[in-house]
């Protein structure tokens, strides 16, 4: 196998090499490359023996002396993967993408399972794709941690959970993983009746038992308005979500009992589900699963309040206007309020944004699209100079385009405003806050 070579950057080693577009590298230090993480594995040495294949045929080999990181040589690929992504091979009963209506951009019907993307970018994967081969590779590589989407320690529920017959065997990766101490930060998507209740505290200490999982996560399942024909599923009612704390709350309890750190956590969602206060800012530790919505109400709020109360106060006129979900509505217009209190010349509207494209369950400002924000704030009345959008609501911080397509400037257009993207940490909500 080999990959082939996108660019080589003029003047890098491998240039000088006579590296060029079009050849393909083969080997390095005698171990066969055939995708990002064979690369990046391979090349963190000093010295480095690379084997390529030219774009006229041709076997060529060289040696590079005093090389830092593989970001050093100069090689480029078309793909970060050099391959393409693997797909999943489940059919979950809860698949938020089969949940999906028709007429988005292709790519969001992609469903992921890739190890890979597990340790470069913290994606979860099901453990269900990988070979023995994939297996050995990464307890040889000692690649760590690995984000998996475990939803159950019951081999015979999770079969069932995941419309995979080999999702249940598939458990036995992570005591191998754990037993190379290799660490696992778990993720358990909860549905109500199903894996909840016993079948949590089975999971849970199932988990606590392999001793490298650093953290495991619980979320509920997140419903759309597109399940004709879906496995039943209902939302989370107070009482079922209050339950669900409850038991994370007795595990805990027995875990730190001996002076262990806590490794499970709900999100913040269960806690808005059973309508309780959420955690202060020590309950989370170092936030192991930010990113899974564990934490990220507390770590705004502390982060913000720190910047806050750093900043000296001024009197400048400011007046704009943000929109969220209603997730984050009560953070928030908190935030918002104190801002103006402190900045007196402020003046902040925060809208409420029903999800009506998604349908009203799904309350994350993430899931919000263009439309859906043109339609209700247009209801609203809206008349402001200046809107502010969280950065999740977009592809990504180079490509401006919300789930249905709508742009920026199409947003911008419709709306008669300039939209002001922001970041969604404390520090940067308040920068962003400041800097109108």
């Amino acid at each position: 196998m080999s990959v082939k070579i996108f660019n080589v950057t003029q003047g890098s080693p491998c240039w000088k090499k006579g590296f060029r577009a079009g050849d393909s590298l083969v080997s390095v230090n005698g171990n066969e490359i055939n995708d990002v993480l064979d690369y990046r594995f391979y090349t963190d040495e000093r010295k480095l023996k690379l084997c390529r294949i030219t774009s006229d045929g041709k076997a060529k080999k060289c040696t590079l002396h005093g090389i830092d990181s593989c970001d050093d040589i100069g090689l480029e690929f078309e793909t970060y993967l050099m391959d393409k992504h693997m797909s999943c091979k489940n059919h979950c009963i809860f698949c938020f993408i089969d949940q999906l209506p028709k007429g988005l951009r292709p790519s969001l019907y992609f469903k992921d399972d890739d190890s890979r993307l597990s340790f470069l970018f913290g994606n979860y994967i099901t453990l269900t794709n990988l070979s023995e081969h994939d297996v050995e590779r990464i307890i040889k590589m000692h690649i760590s941690p690995i984000n998996a989407s475990v939803h159950t320690m019951n081999p015979e529920l999770r079969v069932k959970m995941m419309k995979n017959p080999h999702a249940g065997e598939a458990l036995s990766v992570l005591k191998r993983f754990s037993d190379a101490g290799i660490a696992i930060n778990a993720q358990l998507v909860l549905c109500p009746g199903i894996n909840d209740g016993e079948e949590l505290r089975f999971s849970l200490e199932g988990l606590a038992e392999l001793g490298s999982v650093r953290s495991i996560a619980a979320v509920p399942v997140g419903l759309t308005k597109f399940r004709e024909g879906l496995f039943p599923l209902h939302k989370y009612t107070r009482d079922e979500a209050r339950d669900v704390l409850r038991v994370f709350d007795e595990f805990n309890a027995s875990y730190t009992a001996d002076g262990r750190t806590q490794i499970a956590f709900p999100s913040d969602e269960f806690f808005q589900l059973a309508e309780l206060p959420l955690p202060d800012y020590d309950y989370y530790g170092d936030f192991p699963q930010l990113e899974n919505g564990v934490g990220m109400i507390a770590s705004s709020r502390h982060d913000f309040y720190a910047a806050l109360e750093s900043e000296e106060a001024d009197t400048r006129i400011r007046r704009f206007a943000l929109a969220t979900g209603y997730a984050a509505y009560d953070l928030i217009a908190e935030l918002s309020s104190a801002f103006c209190k402190k900045f007196t010349g402020t003046e902040i509207k925060v809208y409420r944004v029903k999800n009506t494209f998604f349908g009203e369950d799904v309350t994350v400002a993430g899931l919000l699209t263009g439309t859906t924000l043109r339609e209700e704030l247009k209801k609203e009345g809206f008349d402001y100079n200046t809107l502010m959008l969280p950065s999740v609501m977009f592809k990504g911080p180079d490509e401006p385009v919300f789930l249905d397509d709508v742009t920026k400037e199409e947003l911008e257009k419709d709306l008669n405003t300039h939209i002001f993207i922001t970041p969604c940490d404390g520090y940067g909500m308040f920068d962003s806050f400041l800097k109108q």
